[in-house]
C-alpha cells in the first residue's frame, strides 16, 4: 500500500520481493522498473494491469495492478507470471521449430518435383533417384507430424493417470522381436536379462512407444556390433527398466537438453538415422503420465543409459 509516493505497509511476499527496507521509503525505490513509475505517477488512472519483466530477477515476469482506495491511498498488487511467460515462450519456439522441421523436407519435394518437370524428367536413372529421395523426404515429414501428435495425445491425457495392467516382461520381449525383424543386424546384438511377470500400472500403446524409443535409439546411436543391454527388474514398488548402449555417448552438458522438444546432440547425424528431434520428448512425457521417473546418463565414448522407474501393478493404487 501506498500513499503520497511512500510505501506505507507491505505484506510478508512484497518484502521478501523487494526487501525488507522498502516501507517508508519512495515506491520508485521499492519497485525499480520505468513502467511501474510511468503507471503510479503518470496521468493515467485506469486499473489495465502493467507488464514488469526484469523485476527482481532478469527472468522474473510480473503483472503489477493499481487500485485506487480512501484517503488517497493506493493498492499496488504484483502477480508472479513467470510461468505464464516460459509457456508462451515454449510454445512459441515449439511452433517455430516444428514449422523449420517441417519446411526443410517440403522445400526438397518441391526442388525435385519443380525440376522433375523439366528436362530431367526424362532421364530414367536420373528420375529414379529423385523419387527415391522424395520418398524419403515426405517419409521424414511423415514421422514428423506422426510425433507431432502422439505428443499433442499424450500431453491431452497428463493429468488421467492410466490404469490398465501391463505385463512389461511380456511386452520388453515382444517389442525386441519387433526391432530386430526390422533390423537383423543390430537386432542379433540385443541382450535381454527380464525378470518374469513385471507388471505395472500402465497406458499399453503409450509403454509400447516408450519402448519403441528408448530400445530403438540405443539400437541406432549404438556402435555395429556392440550389444544392446536392456533389463528389466523390480525394485520395492516400482518396475525398472535399464536400457545401455555403447555408443559415441554424449557430453555432460547436453544430458539436461535430451528430452527437450527437437533438441538434437548432431543434427546431422540424427536426420540421417531416421529421428525427428522428439523422441526423448515422448518418453519424458509418458513417464510423467505414469507417475514414474525418467534417468540418463552418459559417458563419452562409452554409450548413454536410459532408466525408466515405473509403479508396479497391485503396490500403488492407480
Amino acid at each position: 500500500m501506498i500513499v503520497a509516493g511512500h510505501v506505507e505497509a507491505a505484506n510478508p511476499a512484497a518484502l521478501a520481493l523487494l526487501g525488507q527496507h522498502i516501507v517508508g521509503g519512495d515506491v520508485r525505490l521499492a519497485i525499480r522498473h520505468p513502467a511501474a513509475a510511468e503507471r503510479l505517477f503518470g496521468t493515467r488512472d485506469d486499473r489495465e494491469p502493467v507488464g514488469l519483466v526484469g523485476l527482481g530477477a532478469r527472468d522474473q515476469s510480473w503483472e503489477m495492478r493499481v487500485r485506487p482506495l480512501s484517503d488517497d491511498r493506493r493498492l499496488v498488487h504484483l502477480v508472479d507470471r513467470t510461468g505464464n511467460r516460459a509457456t508462451e515462450k515454449m510454445r512459441v519456439d515449439f511452433v517455430a521449430n516444428a514449422s523449420h522441421e517441417l519446411r526443410t523436407p517440403l522445400a526438397s519435394l518441391l526442388g525435385f518435383i519443380e525440376t522433375l518437370r523439366d528436362e530431367a524428367g526424362e532421364d530414367a536413372g536420373v528420375r529414379e533417384r529423385f523419387l527415391k529421395v522424395m520418398n524419403d523426404e515426405a517419409r521424414r515429414m511423415q514421422r514428423l507430424i506422426d510425433d507431432l501428435i502422439s505428443l499433442s495425445r499424450i500431453e491431452a491425457e497428463k493429468y488421467r493417470p492410466p490404469d490398465q495392467r501391463v505385463d512389461l516382461s511380456a511386452m520388453v520381449a515382444a517389442v525386441r522381436d519387433e526391432l530386430a525383424a526390422t533390423n537383423p543386424t543390430r537386432g542379433a546384438d540385443i541382450v535381454l536379462s527380464i525378470a518374469p511377470d513385471v507388471s505395472v500400472i500402465g497406458d499399453r500403446a503409450q509403454l509400447s512407444q516408450l519402448l519403441h524409443n528408448v530400445m530403438g535409439n540405443a539400437m541406432k546411436y549404438g556402435r555395429a556390433g556392440t550389444p544392446v543391454e536392456i533389463s528389466l527388474t523390480q525394485r520395492d514398488t516400482m518396475g525398472a527398466l535399464v536400457v545401455r548402449d555403447h555408443g559415441e555417448g554424449v557430453a555432460i552438458e547436453h544430458l539436461p537438453r535430451l528430452t527437450e522438444r527437437f533438441y538434437r546432440v548432431d543434427s546431422g547425424r540424427s536426420r540421417a538415422l531416421g529421428g525427428t528431434g522428439l523422441g526423448l520428448a515422448i518418453v519424458k512425457h509418458i513417464v510423467e503420465r505414469h507417475r514414474g521417473r525418467l534417468d540418463i546418463g552418459s559417458v563419452v565414448g562409452d554409450g548413454t543409459t536410459v532408466s525408466v522407474l515405473l509403479p508396479l501393478h497391485g503396490v500403488i493404487k492407480p
